[in-house]
């Protein structure tokens, strides 16, 4: 009887650790204001002030979520492949958005591509890549890569500790624990 006990006790152990690691990942989930502020989804006055400069320096996870706000009227937010991103087509997108508060769920990892749907505007640099990690892959302590950088060739990691994120980390406790009881 002691055993079964013992064995229910650190079940019950291992699913509030589950729990708890699923509850940490999912919280890290945020609203992004592109660019920071609102109406900075706008031609760039220079190289130095593109929204990809921003981007570079800002952390986007799996589950976060992209918030433009801009002049509907004047404006619109395309989401398109990455050949009409380096092309400036605006005649296929993945989607559009026009209603002057667009938000968009990142929801896997790897690069999105963002277009202004205006005539001209992104040939003139209105454009953004944001290249999102995923939960078990980001670390806060390197930066983020830059769209240069989306165009090399990918490196094996060294050590698969290297992406231990929280989550796992709850996860794995609750593996060692559960193998002790």
């Amino acid at each position: 009887m002691a055993g079964c006990l013992s064995r229910s006790y650190s079940s019950s152990l291992f699913l509030a650790f589950l729990l708890l690691g699923v509850v940490v990942v999912s919280s890290d989930a945020k609203d992004i204001l592109v660019g920071g502020k609102s109406d900075s989804w706008t031609v760039p006055s220079s190289q130095s002030h593109s929204l990809n400069k921003w981007a570079e320096n800002t952390r986007f996870l799996v589950g976060d979520t992209l918030v433009w706000k801009y002049d509907g009227e004047k404006d619109s937010v395309l989401q398109v492949s990455k050949e009409d991103y380096l092309s400036c087509n605006i005649a296929s997108p993945i989607a559009e958005h026009k209603d002057g508060e667009t938000k968009v769920k990142l929801d896997k990892a790897g690069p999105y591509y963002f277009i202004s749907g205006a005539k001209g505007h992104c040939e003139k640099g209105q454009k953004l890549v944001v290249v999102v990690l995923s939960p078990r892959h980001h670390s806060y302590l390197s930066p983020a890569p830059s769209p240069a950088e989306l165009h090399s060739p990918a490196v094996a990691p060294t050590s698969a500790a290297s992406g231990l994120s929280s989550g796992g980390l709850v996860l794995g406790l609750g593996l060692l624990l559960l193998g002790l009881f």
